[in-house]
């Protein structure tokens, strides 16, 4: 897959571009039909897929207090996309220049730089300055700029529209089943690992501690079972999120225990994808408590990772 962070101009390169369109923030299956329909349109037409989205989500620039806690990450949703074979993904950052450009304008420069055969978005797909471009326009000035354009219907999960607000809800909630299955997979969190005080080493359960940053869709505190990818390599193990109350800590991370792993991490980046919730945060009464809960925890993770 070729990625660009610009509009390239691939109108002489390629012919027969099926292209989706949207900030598919957490990838979900709703958004998977719809660069899978921008797929299946250029296998039709012996062309090639690609995919245009935004490095930052647009709330950011227009007005950032509204903005909202963002699913997954550029990297993850770039392989996800990679993964389903699209041929080509362009990845550029949402400016304030950007969002004056109007809807014709907008839809002049697809035709100027990319010639699109077709265009596929989602229902709620708007764009162009203050948003007033939706599908129905696309669908109207299509002809007048050389592309035909598609409206994917909202994709369910038995009677249950799948959308990214949608899918925010369910994590603050801490509904983790649902919100697996509107993901079509675990949800996952990815940083770089910190130091932390190695409280975990040494009661025989070390930790690789992630910081959760601002503007992300987290869990609510507690334990649970994950698997951890690092260096394409995934591993089983157990996550808390919270402040770690036992030992009265002030800063809420991801403190997570890779099972048959002794590896020094720090400064490295690992993807933790959550499976199940093992119990909530508790403040133990010693750490003779919390340690015999952790061999709890591990027990039971690894019937999970069994079934």
């Amino acid at each position: 897959m070729k990625i660009f962070n610009e509009i390239p101009d691939l109108k002489k390169e390629y012919k027969n571009i099926a292209m989706a369109l949207g900030m598919f923030d957490g990838m979900h299956l709703g958004h998977q039909s719809i660069v899978g329909r921008a797929m299946e349109l250029a296998k039709e037409t012996n062309g090639k897929s690609a995919v245009l989205t935004f490095q930052n989500h647009p709330m950011s620039v227009l007005d950032v207090d509204c903005m909202p806690l963002a699913i997954g990450t550029p990297y993850i949703r770039a392989k996800i996309i990679e993964n389903m074979g699209a041929d080509i993904l362009i990845d550029i950052p949402f400016t304030k220049e950007f969002s004056l450009i109007t809807p014709l304008d907008f839809l002049s420069l697809l035709k100027e730089k990319l010639a699109p055969k077709y265009v596929v978005v989602g229902k709620n797909f708007t764009f162009g300055r203050g948003g007033v471009g939706d599908g129905d326009l696309l669908i109207k000035e299509g002809k007048n700029f050389g592309f035909k354009a598609e409206v994917c219907k909202t994709v369910l999960n038995g009677n249950k529209p799948i959308s990214s607000t949608r899918i925010r809800a369910l994590i603050k909630e801490g509904n983790l089943e649902e919100t697996n299955n509107f993901l079509g997979r675990p949800f996952s969190y990815i940083g770089e690992v910190i130091h932390g005080d190695e409280r975990g080493r040494k009661i025989g359960f070390p930790t690789a501690n992630l910081k959760i940053e601002e503007k992300r869709a987290t869990l609510p505190n507690g334990a649970y079972a994950v698997k951890i990818k690092y260096e394409d390599k995934v591993y089983k193990g157990m996550a808390n999120i919270g402040n770690n109350p036992t030992f009265d800590l002030n800063e809420k991370r991801i403190e997570v225990n890779i099972f048959n792993f002794s590896k020094n991490i720090y400064g490295e980046k690992i993807e933790i994808m959550f499976v199940k919730k093992l119990r909530d945060e508790v403040k133990f009464e010693s750490v003779e408590k919390l340690t015999e809960a952790l061999r709890n925890d591990k027990k039971r993770a690894e019937e999970i990772f069994e079934v």
